[in-house]
């Protein structure tokens, strides 16, 4: 992966496209992130789409990322003028919190509708994001039945439709927008590793010499524990530690096979709440006074 991940199909250029010819019709944007790379799954594409429409950041698949580095972007986010908040959308966590954000962004202006005498309407949300960080989970959990399409496999959803959650919101289903190419490998390698990039566009011992690296500073002991490594195996360099861990594993010589298991077992949280991006320094002290 050293050179820059390019993929762009088509129906993501047209999703920009219609995105932003709806943005008049809804009230508020929820940029959908992944939790565990906050930064890295951030689409560059949603602030030329979002313009100054009020926007809410939803740091998605909590429950896999460090908590105190998840509460630290939250914090850091807020800092910078973004409404922030984390959710766990598989477990239904935090989305009554994410209602109450909704509608304290709107109090104001059904308060001067009221005035005039207008009742209040329902909600209207748009919900953008890269794909696989969980909009279709999110939106399912929302309505309460299954109205999207899910799947764990990037770029599932390919059209857009409203959805009525209750009395209080409607939703604009939107399918992922990936921006058209990294021009930070590291950014291809994260949105690789946690499954936002299909896995055929990479290579995958490259993902897992990463995850190792990441692993052995983060949470060495999880890793010792899950495939039974010594201390001393643990010092020795990536390739040869993956080497062990193929044989471990009881995949021979056959490292394609064990790198493929490491990246799987880290996204199936195997390996600990391992959060990717790290926080800005100047977010360290934000939120400690």
């Amino acid at each position: 992966m050293s050179q820059p991940i390019q993929w762009f199909p088509g129906h993501m250029a047209k999703a920009k496209r219609e995105a932003k010819e709806k943005l008049n019709l809804v009230d508020i944007v929820i940029e959908l992130v992944d939790a565990r790379i906050p930064e890295s799954s951030r689409n560059p594409l949603i602030d030329e789409i979002v313009g100054n429409k009020p926007r809410i950041m939803v740091l998605n698949k909590a429950d896999l990322a460090d908590p105190a580095k998840t509460q630290a972007w939250i914090n850091y986010y807020q800092s910078q003028d973004i409404h922030a908040l984390s959710i766990d959308a598989q477990h239904g966590k935090g989305l009554k919190q994410l209602e109450k954000q909704c509608q304290l962004l709107m109090s104001d202006y059904f308060a001067k509708q009221a005035a005039k005498g207008v009742k209040p309407r329902a909600i209207r949300l748009m919900i953008l994001g890269i794909p696989n960080v969980g909009k279709s989970t999110l939106i399912n959990r929302f309505v309460g039945k299954n109205q999207a399409i899910t799947g764990n496999k990037p770029g599932v959803t390919k059209a857009q439709r409203w959805l009525k959650v209750g009395r209080n919101f409607e939703l604009l289903d939107t399918p992922g927008i990936l921006w058209p190419k990294f021009d930070d490998p590291l950014v291809g390698k994260k949105l690789a590793l946690t499954g936002a990039i299909k896995d055929q566009l990479v290579h995958m011992d490259d993902l897992a010499l990463y995850l190792l690296e990441l692993a052995l500073g983060n949470n060495p002991d999880v890793l010792k524990q899950r495939y039974r490594l010594t201390e001393q195996e643990c010092q020795l360099p990536l390739v040869e530690l993956l080497l062990v861990i193929t044989k471990r594993l009881g995949f021979k010589e056959d490292y394609d096979q064990a790198s493929t298991k490491l990246v799987i077992d880290y996204r199936q949280h195997q390996l600990g709440s391992l959060t990717l991006d790290q926080v800005p320094l100047e977010a360290s002290s934000v939120g400690e006074n």
